[in-house]
């Protein structure tokens, strides 16, 4: 079945990878936490149960001052709120990002104003941290980073993609981790010995990688 927001998807939860994820993550929450206005979790939602989905295409073209450098972007998706998530690059060390993404309504396409992250990582680096508010629902977070060589060629990127929330509850800090989650390599690449394959394999058949 065709994915409507055009996300890959998978459930699988490697410990390695969970370790190395929540590394990442555990600034972003801490910056979160000490914020002003932090948000209390609903009592029906287990926010360690998040479902979230992903993928990455070919971005807008890349900076012309180095034409070595081939422009990726990624759509990332969740049904419950996140303040934080993390993707890691194994690999394919980023070369610049973006430091700002909003989201988008998956119907409409209108910017959801509530939905907004400030990112950062490491320059070359395989990381990049986002941190803010969003409220769940589906709504599409986009960004943009920069890698070298080109998207198409193999080994191909495919990101692993980690989510966090933090709130407070009974006036104390509570924070929630759900992933990783397997965003799949490019979409729009020709396929090759290696399509098909993933860092984290597929759970069922409802969740499909799609090259």
């Amino acid at each position: 079945m065709e994915d409507p927001l055009n996300i890959s998807a998978t459930s699988r939860r490697p410990a390695a990878l969970v370790a190395a994820a929540v590394v990442l993550l555990l600034a972003a929450v801490a910056i979160l936490l000490a914020g002003n206005r932090p948000e209390t979790a609903g009592a029906d939602l287990n926010l360690n149960q998040n479902f979230c989905k992903g993928s990455i295409a070919q971005g807008d073209a890349s900076s012309k001052d180095d034409p070595t450098l081939t422009s990726v972007k990624y759509r990332i998706a969740c049904a419950m709120p996140i303040s934080g998530y993390s993707l890691f690059l194994d690999g394919h060390p980023i070369q610049s990002l973006e430091t700002e993404v909003f989201g988008t309504d998956p119907t409409t396409k209108a910017v959801v104003p509530t939905d907004a992250f400030s990112c950062n990582g490491t320059i070359p680096g395989y990381g990049v941290n986002c941190v803010g508010s969003y409220g769940g629902k589906w709504s599409v977070l986009e960004g943009q980073f920069t890698i070298e060589g080109k998207l198409c060629d193999e080994p191909r990127l495919n990101p692993v993609l980690t989510v966090a929330t933090a709130t407070i509850a009974a006036g104390k800090p509570v924070q929630a981790l759900a992933g990783p989650f397997d965003m799949g390599r490019p979409r729009g690449c020709k396929a090759t010995a290696f399509s098909g394959k993933t860092k984290i394999p597929k759970q069922s058949e409802d969740t499909p990688v799609t090259q």
